[in-house]
């Protein structure tokens, strides 16, 4: 017996601990606690990266615009909204799976976490489609000597600047590429995937469509949009180009600096692992719910616990978000 008169001989195994919460959840807050921390690093990391290369940072709505079965509409943020609404209201179905468990109700419990299940797969579903519509471009780019990336833009009806594929205006030409491999490369080394274009097609097709500009990695600050050059500056600018880039990965990036991908796949895929293990925990726990494995137990503290990591999940996915798409 304490000082308090309660006693704590079977703290550490499942009974009653600190401020009345039991080993296993206090466990769960200490693991939440130093993956708050973790993420708040890689976050401060990603702020001070994007702070420091604000003028060429790409711009969200034009990265993250597409929508399943809606190919050609501009669709800036509604998918990634829609995700994040998804994951959110998987946190509510969580919360009243754990408020049946508290009522002892095993069908309520069971509903719930099914429900649960289903929006966090749904949303690793939706984070696979919009890693491989980032890794595979829309529009293409090139890359000058000095590393900038050049995007192309023609004037559209509405007289504003629209984006143009590399497809629209590259010359067609005959010339013979290989795709390099450990079997006929250099030094045994593989070569990247090779563009569906050569420089030479681009800039030949660039220079043949008068209505066609590049548009530099800078914002104007006024428009806070991309800067469009002049024909003149354009043409010098596509002249010292030697690469084409199509999609991101972790070494270029059509849309931008390459920072911003890298960023992008560490933070959201580690994310997505997260969601992923939560989506594991719950399948487990369901399948235990549904065996009355709890029920004999007399207690339904896993879902509990499940439950804090769950919202924590969620919660991080609300700064990831933040970070990378609204601000």
């Amino acid at each position: 017996m304490g000082a308090t008169g309660i006693s704590d001989e079977n703290a550490l195994d499942g009974g009653q601990g600190p401020l009345g919460a039991t080993y296993g959840k206090m466990m769960m807050w200490y693991f939440i606690l130093s993956d708050a921390l973790t993420f708040t690093g890689f976050l401060a990391a990603y702020g001070f990266s994007r702070f420091k290369f604000l003028e060429t940072w790409p711009i969200a709505d034009e990265v993250f615009n597409h929508f399943p079965f809606a190919h050609g509409v501009n669709a800036p943020m509604y998918y990634v909204a829609l995700m994040t609404f998804i994951l959110i209201f998987s946190s509510v179905t969580m919360v009243l799976a754990v408020d049946a468990g508290h009522h002892r109700n095993k069908n309520k419990v069971a509903t719930y976490m099914a429900l649960t299940i289903l929006g966090g797969f749904i949303f690793l579903g939706s984070q696979a489609w919009e890693w491989k519509n980032f890794i595979k471009g829309e529009y293409g780019a090139v890359e000058t000597s000095g590393g900038s990336i050049l995007q192309f833009v023609k004037v559209g009806a509405n007289g504003e600047h629209e984006r143009v594929a590399l497809g629209e205006f590259a010359a067609v030409s005959h010339e013979e590429r290989t795709q390099h491999s450990r079997g006929n490369g250099l030094w045994f080394t593989e070569e990247a995937t090779i563009a569906s274009f050569t420089i030479n097609q681009v800039v030949d097709g660039f220079k043949a469509n008068e209505n066609i500009l590049v548009r530099v990695e800078n914002i104007d600050q006024k428009t806070k949009k991309k800067i469009v050059l002049s024909r003149e500056e354009s043409i010098k600018r596509v002249s010292d180009t030697h690469y084409v880039v199509e999609g991101a990965n972790l070494i270029r990036n059509e849309y931008g600096s390459k920072l911003f991908a890298d960023f992008f796949f560490f933070i959201t895929g580690f994310h997505g692992f997260h969601v992923f293990t939560g989506v594991l925990l719950n399948c487990i726990v369901f399948f235990n719910v549904l065996l009355g494995t709890y029920e004999r137990r007399n207690s339904y503290e896993m879902v509990e616990k499940v439950g804090l990591y769950w919202h924590f999940v969620d919660l991080v996915w609300v700064f990831v978000f933040t970070f990378f798409y609204l601000v």
